[in-house]
């Protein structure tokens, strides 16, 4: 009722076992709990958090600005209101080889199922973004081999992002992906590739599950469900879809009540207080309430 009765390690296993089958997971991005709610409710597979999304929530952009505290404990909230396992950007782990360590266990501890770690220079760029900096592999593979390491539950998914593919060129970023799956990644993000050849490429050369990023004004063509299960993907993310969409509705309705100083016609518009009920189960906190605490005397 309050959060999810599932346990952050069933949702681990739960991740892990989804990844051995031959489904193509989906992971809509949250930028709040009860998005997250809502999520699950419509019947994805899992639930994204991206720290692009928790940077510009804060009034930031996507440079490296968000710390290890405000990142987890967004992340916490928006997590642990679903029984769907979570997966949340760390960018490029908060600093150096302990940094990436403690970030681990901090994500495990709070009931995340995953992270992806990306191979920037911090502060780092949207992935989308030109003019890009990377780590020399060597230094990456030392923070995937302290992430893996700093681990405690098998179950809980060290996802290598790579972003070569803009800086060194196709080849070189999965020379890259391979090195990152010697040091422990159990999936590998390649970040910003271009078009289906590229993705397929991709599978044909990395041994483990991949994630696909579809994010929308980017640089990699918008490939459907049917497309990326075709070639093989494993995670599918969505990562800003929701809070693009919600910040159009939120644009155009203030908008609206500022130039007819109403929003009356515009309601048809609006998630109803029933639907919204619906999602934080409302009934259910009052028949618990009722319950516990009956007075009549």
């Amino acid at each position: 009722m309050l959060f999810s009765q599932k346990s952050a390690q069933q949702k681990r296993i739960d991740l892990s076992s989804a990844l051995k089958s031959n489904k193509l997971l989906r992971f809509p991005g949250a930028f709040s709990p009860l998005v997250s709610m809502l999520i699950e409710q419509i019947g994805f597979d899992g639930v994204y958090i991206s720290g692009a999304v928790l940077s510009n929530d804060l009034g930031l952009p996507d440079i490296g600005l968000t710390t290890l505290t405000e990142v987890s404990s967004r992340g916490r909230a928006i997590a642990r209101v679903t029984s769907l396992p979570s997966i949340i950007d760390i960018d490029t782990g908060f600093g150096e080889i302990l940094n990436v360590a403690r970030s681990i266990q901090e994500m495990e501890e709070l009931g995340i199922s995953g992270c992806h770690i990306e191979d920037q220079v911090n502060p780092k760029r949207c992935g989308h973004l030109d003019h890009k900096n990377i780590v020399d592999t060597d230094v990456m593979v030392k923070k995937i081999k302290s992430a893996a390491k700093a681990k405690c539950d098998t179950n809980f998914i060290v996802i290598a992002r790579t972003d070569a593919r803009s800086v060194e060129g196709l080849d070189k970023a999965i020379q890259r992906a391979k090195a990152y799956v010697d040091a422990g990644a159990n999936v590998i993000f390649p970040e910003a590739l271009e078009n289906e050849s590229e993705f397929e490429k991709f599978r044909k050369e990395i041994s483990v599950p991949l994630l696909a990023n579809m994010t929308e004004f980017g640089k990699s063509k918008l490939l459907s469900y049917d497309e990326l299960k075709n070639i093989g993907y494993n995670i599918v993310i969505y990562p800003v879809t929701t809070l693009r969409l919600a910040m159009k509705a939120v644009e155009d309705g203030l908008i609206h009540i500022l130039k007819e100083g109403s929003q009356e016609i515009i309601l048809d518009k609006m998630q109803n207080r029933k639907e919204l009920y619906k999602i934080i189960k409302y009934k259910n906190y009052n028949d618990f309430d009722n319950k516990i605490f009956n007075f009549e005397v």
